[in-house]
């Protein structure tokens, strides 16, 4: 009987995998809506005692969004401040809604992505895995690699679709 020859293998072909790129954190969102006055206006005594007295343990390793879901304007030092509490139990901080939330966690995963360790290489990037991963962070990787790959494929290194090819 003749050897299997597992030509994926030989192949070249790098697998990059979004799942190991993008950290997986527990989500959460603070409100600054629910400290206005009257749904309106933001008092900094009341707001800095209300800082002071939460416990900002309950976001220990989250990725903590902060918005204000009303149109009040909220003056910047607020969101400043929240950030600073937030600072020694979070990973990471976001001004942004929550909807927002996953799609800025991939783009400051994949900046410190190097592309130059691509450089002429035969890429796959990954396209099921356990968790669901933002199509924002897949248009983010693949602008990043078609400035160095050879190619860059999306699915699985046996079954994959063309997504950019280096020009000869």
């Amino acid at each position: 009987m003749s050897e299997i020859i597992n030509k994926v293998a030989q192949s070249g072909i790098i697998t990059l995998n979004l799942e190991d790129l993008v950290p997986e954190r527990t989500e959460s969102h603070i409100d600054i809506f629910n400290q206005l006055f009257q749904g309106l206006i933001l008092r900094e005594k009341d707001f800095r005692a209300w800082v002071k007295e939460h416990d900002w343990s309950l976001y220990t390793n989250h990725n903590v969004a902060l918005f204000c879901s009303s149109d009040a304007v909220i003056p910047t030092w607020a969101y400043m401040l929240l950030s600073s509490a937030l600072e020694p139990y979070t990973k990471e901080v976001y001004f942004t809604k929550p909807e927002g939330l996953p799609d800025l966690i991939a783009e400051r995963a994949l900046a410190a992505l190097d592309a130059e360790e691509y450089l002429d290489k035969r890429v796959v990037i990954k396209g099921c895995g356990n968790r669901a991963i933002s199509n924002h962070a897949y248009v983010l990787i693949t602008n990043k690699l078609v400035r160095t790959a050879k190619t860059v494929m999306f699915g699985e290194p046996c079954s994959t679709v063309p997504v950019y090819k280096q020009p000869k």
